[in-house]
Parts: structure tokens; C-alpha cells; sequence
């Protein structure tokens, strides 16, 4: 997979990549998520929680959301989000790896954190196979499916988290090294 993201670090492709990730990510934040939201009375989705939830939880999110917002969870946002995952995967590692060549380290060791989003969009798909099964099984959701699905809804945020930050360190190590480079 290494060479694989080497291959790909065209500013181009990346830029498209990233272009299109966002506009998902923008469709599901402006059209998706409000609908599912517009039968949630303020709870939020079990996506949107980054630090988990517990069964007591999504069992008062799908009672409140009726059988027309589980309807909406499961055949608007889920199919959405089944997209989402692998542009964000594939998106993140190539800026991520775009960015690590712009400061000549892209043969290091540090390329392996260009699977931070790798391991995100893996976990977002289990997340999101919990959610499925939990909507299908409601309202007597297995409690081991509720903790799966947590399981994997907090590895998810917290490793897009760890990658965000690294991407910000060496966003700011390419800035340092362009601004070097015009005083030369």
C-alpha cells in the first residue's frame, strides 16, 4: 500500500479527491443529517457522538425518531455514509502523503501515518454495519451490537482526531520549509 500512496500524490488527483470527499461530507452535514435530525426532537445521531453511547441511548434516539426517522436513518443517511468512509480514507491518506513529499519525507517511516484515515474509514464502516443492525433489530437491539457499534464510533473519532493533528503538525513543517526556502 506504500507504494500505492507514492504512486498517487499528484496535487491534481488529490485536490479532486479532496474536492469530492467534502462535497459528501457537505451533503450529508446540509441535507442527510438535518432530515434525520428533523424527527430526533434535538438527540443527536449515534454517528455524531464521538465519545460513544450507550444502548439506553439509542434505544431512546430510534423511539423518538418513529418509524419514518429510522426509515430516514437507514435509507437517506446510511447509504450516504457507506460512500463517505473509503472517499475519506483514500482522500486523507493522499493529502496526508502529498503534504509528508512536499517536506521530503515521504520515504520515512512517517508515510505509515498516512493509514490514520485508512483505519478511520475501516472503523466508520463498522460503526455504520452496528447502526444498520441496530435499526434492523429495534426495538430489541442486542446489547453486545450497542457496544460493537460504540466500540467502533470511538476509534473512528479518535483516530481521525490523531490524524487531524498530525496532518495540522506537518501543515505547519511545509509552511516553515516553503517560507525557508523564499528566504534563499
Amino acid at each position: 500500500m506504500k507504494n500505492s500512496i507514492k504512486r498517487n500524490l499528484q496535487g491534481k488527483k488529490v485536490f479532486l479527491l479532496f474536492v469530492l470527499t467534502n462535497l459528501v461530507y457537505a451533503f450529508m452535514l446540509l441535507v442527510t443529517i438535518p432530515k434525520i435530525m428533523s424527527f430526533s426532537k434535538g438527540l443527536k445521531i449515534v454517528d455524531m457522538l464521538p465519545m460513544g453511547y450507550d444502548l439506553k441511548y439509542i434505544n431512546k434516539l430510534f423511539e423518538t425518531l418513529g418509524t419514518d426517522g429510522r426509515a430516514a436513518y437507514l435509507y437517506v443517511q446510511l447509504p450516504v455514509d457507506m460512500v463517505y468512509p473509503f472517499l475519506f480514507a483514500i482522500s486523507n491518506c493522499l493529502i496526508l502523503g502529498f503534504f509528508l513529499k512536499k517536506i521530503e519525507k515521504e520515504n520515512s517511516k512517517l508515510i505509515y501515518l498516512c493509514y490514520l484515515p485508512v483505519v478511520a474509514g475501516v472503523a466508520d464502516y463498522f460503526e455504520n454495519f452496528g447502526i444498520i443492525g441496530m435499526l434492523y433489530t429495534y426495538p430489541e437491539i442486542p446489547d453486545y451490537l450497542a457496544k460493537l457499534s460504540t466500540f467502533f464510533s470511538v476509534v473512528k473519532s479518535g483516530t481521525t482526531t490523531v490524524f487531524f493533528l498530525v496532518l495540522l503538525v506537518v501543515l505547519v513543517l511545509t509552511g516553515f520549509r516553503f517560507v525557508s526556502k523564499k528566504k534563499d
